[in-house]
């Protein structure tokens, strides 16, 4: 029986007017600011697109070895291309897995000394040459994904008496959508960790879970960890760290992770990540004084890990953190003070 709430944005989708879409609304609101994440049905995205794209992440993941290391995410200031199988950590502890990251597709930028160092994050993806149909599988996933997520982010808004239209101008135009497409393969028998993916919060605005039929998935909840099984047709969602910041704490990024998968297995789970604009700001927002007296602050702890109000600022921060190889060729010249 699964312990996460189920929410259905059909009505809302259809007539954000309607008594029932208050209710999306409402709920919507409530599981947000308590568990932290939810089950999303009714988006109205065809089956057979998350088919297509699991199907052909499975294919990815099945190229030999040497094609998938030749797009290196080392390779792309961007952070778009592959990372290898044990080359992230988190806690201290190495991450069973291997992914690919995939961005808005754009031309490199040209650049001057003035520009802030977040606008190198735009630029072309990296794609494998003996899998040519992958980029349109997935660019055409991302098309039907984008308008889900920009009408969480209007529910959310109106969740917290704003207008609906208020996160608009920094979701559109251009946002930087960004996907990961990640593989858990099973662990040796003896001396693996577990370890899929190490507890940690999002860091960004919206994270949307397709998950395959494989569980792994385990959400903080009232202080256990809580198995998120798969459920057909549904995305997983859960908000990032900036959403957090911004609402002082009233809405969560609840902390997660990933089990490695029995052996003989592999779990694919695709994160669509519902970005703004990489120059929207998140400052804090004037909340009602029910909500703003349940909110607790937003911030995390650690100074040397601020959350910044800039998207662009906080996601190269974070990107930096996670791919040194990245930042050495890239970004030797960018510190955190640059940022803030």
């Amino acid at each position: 029986m699964t312990m996460l709430p189920v929410l259905d944005i059909s009505d809302y989708l259809r007539d954000p007017g309607c008594s029932a879409s208050r209710r999306f609304v409402d709920s919507i609101r409530d599981t947000c600011h308590g568990p932290g994440f939810f089950y999303l049905i009714g988006h109205g995205i065809a089956q057979h697109h998350n088919k297509d794209v699991l199907s052909i992440a499975n294919r990815f993941f099945a190229l030999p070895e040497v094609e998938r290391e030749a797009l290196a995410i080392g390779n792309s200031a961007g952070f778009r291309g592959y990372t290898l199988l044990k080359n992230e950590r988190t806690n201290g502890r190495i991450d069973w897995r291997d992914q690919i990251d995939i961005g808005p597709e754009e031309p490199e930028p040209v650049l001057t000394i003035d520009d802030p160092p977040w606008q190198r994050l735009r630029g072309p993806n990296q794609w494998p040459k003996s899998l040519p149909i992958m980029s349109s599988i997935v660019g055409n996933w991302m098309e039907h994904m984008q308008p889900i997520g920009l009408a969480l982010m209007r529910a959310i808004a109106e969740s917290l008496e704003l207008q609906a239209n208020y996160f608009d101008s920094r979701m559109t135009p251009d946002p930087y959508t960004r996907v990961k497409i990640i593989r858990y393969p099973a662990q040796p028998e003896k001396g693996g960790s577990g370890q899929g993916l190490g507890l940690h919060n999002d860091t960004g605005i919206i994270t949307m879970i397709l998950q395959d039929d494989i569980p792994g998935l385990q959400v903080m909840s009232e202080g256990r960890l809580v198995n998120v099984e798969p459920m057909p047709g549904a995305f997983v969602v859960n908000l990032g760290e900036m959403m957090q910041s911004a609402t002082n704490g009233y809405l969560r990024a609840t902390k997660h992770q990933v089990v490695s998968p029995p052996a003989g297995t592999q779990r694919i789970s695709i994160a669509y990540f519902v970005n703004p604009r990489l120059d929207a700001r998140f400052d804090p927002v004037t909340l009602p004084p029910e909500l703003a007296a349940e909110a607790l602050g937003g911030q995390n702890n650690d100074p040397d890990n601020p959350v910044l109000s800039t998207f662009g600022a906080n996601t190269l921060k974070t990107r930096m953190r996670s791919h040194p190889d990245v930042n050495e060729r890239f970004y030797a010249d960018v510190h955190l003070d640059d940022l803030r």
